[in-house]
């Protein structure tokens, strides 16, 4: 099973760009009036058996994965992204399909003093 899985790496489904309306950060205008924040996940699936059998209950449902991502970041405010990502991989991890999942949290909106276009963290978690 492990060298099937190996063999498998690259399968993946991804979503982008997922946007979320939530109150996180560390200053207290952040947390009264919420801000924007984009979510990129993909999660290593292993594809093979779905595709052969065209059957979803042999894949990740991105629909399903898509609104528990969403409500995920939505609920209890935190101070930093870095734990927004953390509480997405472990929902992508809840299902056990995935074998890894890869997330990015952008905050476009963040507080900076000079001009930028994005800041973002990502993390990678897989099974232990």
């Amino acid at each position: 099973m492990t060298e099937l899985r190996n063999r498998r790496r690259g399968d993946r489904i991804t979503l982008t760009g997922l946007r979320v309306r939530a109150h996180h950060g560390v200053f207290d205008f952040e947390r009264a009036d919420g801000q924007e924040f984009v979510i990129d996940v993909s999660v290593a699936v292993d594809l093979s058996a779905a595709a052969a059998a065209d059957r979803l209950d042999g894949t990740v449902h991105y629909g399903e994965l898509a609104e528990a991502v969403v409500a995920a970041v939505e609920r209890d405010p935190v101070d930093l992204i870095e734990t927004v990502a953390e509480r997405v991989a472990s929902v992508a991890l809840g299902y056990a399909a995935v074998d890894e999942v890869e997330v990015t949290v952008h905050k476009p909106q963040a507080p900076i003093s000079v001009p930028f276009a994005d800041v973002a963290v990502t993390i990678v978690r897989g099974r232990a």
